[in-house]
């Protein structure tokens, strides 16, 4: 007699219809295709963060690399100047040594001249040799007049390593650039400082400035007066004791009128500090930040050809956040100082940080 099945069961039938069991199956299907197509991005992760460690590490060597022969080359430059220095130095001493001693002998034989003169007991004797014996002596008596230049330990010694990390600087790139603010975008309560390289939001009435499509009409902003489309890029802001504040990077192209999105979309690559304390990407949604101090130092880090925009923390350069992006056009530096309020907060300016050497 042949077994019967669950699904022969009539009372089962009603339960469990043939469309549950097909929704079931696609059910089942739908999540093997997503596990499937996970997994398949997790391989490629994988197979992607391998290469990436590879080539982070030959970038790593390369770096440390180069800073070891700068440090080689400043090392063997130094030590050839302190050889340089000391064999000049001697042989000025040594050339001294033998003129003051040929000196001394004749300053010597001269005093056992006279001395010896002295001592005759014959006073016309003496005295009828006097005119000649002093024409003599006349050449054996010298002036000292020494001078000594000190050796030059003070290149050799104080701060060394702050001196040989100066005398690097020229050769590590890139370094904080020289960034200046443009005015022809600066909103009307922005003020600038003369050198273009501070800004602040001004209490009083909007500045008499006339309108162009270049200047942000809304928004409190201003951009950078270069415009990047290749290379390497780096500076620093300072935002030090403000509770608000956005800087970044904007496209060229970017709209300026009216309220903006600060957003990749809209062609901005920013990070804000908003509400005292807080700090995020402003991606979409915004991306809340990792940090634990307050920021007093903003380090902004551009590898346009990579599509790599990454900040940090410019006191001891900790990593804040990556923007990884095929940027499409020029992009300019991007400054919002926020809105100063009665209160007295937020009045302090952001500050393009200008290292000098």
């Amino acid at each position: 007699m042949p077994k019967e099945t669950v699904l022969d069961q009539p009372w089962m039938g009603a339960l469990i219809s043939w469309r549950e069991l097909k929704e079931q199956l696609q059910a089942l299907q739908d999540s093997e295709r997503e596990h499937t197509e996970a997994l398949q991005l997790l391989k490629r992760q994988l197979a992607e963060t391998k290469s990436s460690t590879k080539s982070l590490r030959t970038t790593i060597g390369e770096a440390f690399e180069r800073l070891h022969r700068l440090l080689r080359e400043r090392q063997k430059a130094m030590l050839e100047e302190l050889e340089a220095d000391t064999a000049r130095t001697l042989t000025d001493i040594e050339q001294k040594v033998q003129r003051y001693s040929q000196q001394l002998r004749k300053v010597q034989e001269g005093a056992q001249i006279l001395q010896e003169r002295l001592a005759e007991t014959d006073r016309h004797t003496f005295l009828a040799g006097v005119a000649s014996l002093s024409e003599r002596l006349k050449g054996k008596i010298h002036e000292t007049n020494l001078t000594y230049e000190d050796f030059p330990t003070s290149k050799y010694t104080g701060p060394l390593q702050y001196t040989i990390w100066k005398s690097l600087f020229q050769d590590i790139h890139p370094v904080p650039a020289a960034l200046t603010l443009d005015p022809g975008t600066a909103h009307q309560r922005l003020i600038l400082s003369d050198d273009c390289t501070i800004v602040a939001y001004g209490n009083l009435h909007p500045q008499p400035l006339q309108d162009s499509p270049k200047r942000f009409d809304v928004e409190v902003s201003v951009l950078g007066s270069e415009a990047f489309s290749s290379g390497v890029h780096y500076w620093e802001v300072v935002v030090a004791e403000k509770t608000q504040w956005v800087i970044g990077l904007a496209h060229e192209a970017a709209s300026r009128k009216g309220s903006i999105q600060i957003q990749p979309s809209r062609g901005f690559y920013c990070i804000v500090m908003h509400d005292g304390n807080q700090y995020s990407a402003c991606t979409e949604p915004w991306t809340r930040l990792n940090v634990r101090d307050k920021l007093d130092k903003v380090g902004v880090f551009l590898d346009y050809d990579q599509g790599l925009l990454i900040f940090y923390n410019a006191d001891d350069m900790s990593w804040l956040y990556t923007f990884r992006e095929k940027f499409p056009g020029k992009l300019c530096s991007y400054f919002s100082p926020g809105q100063s309020h009665a209160n007295g907060k937020n009045v302090q300016p952001l500050r393009i940080n200008t290292v000098r050497i």
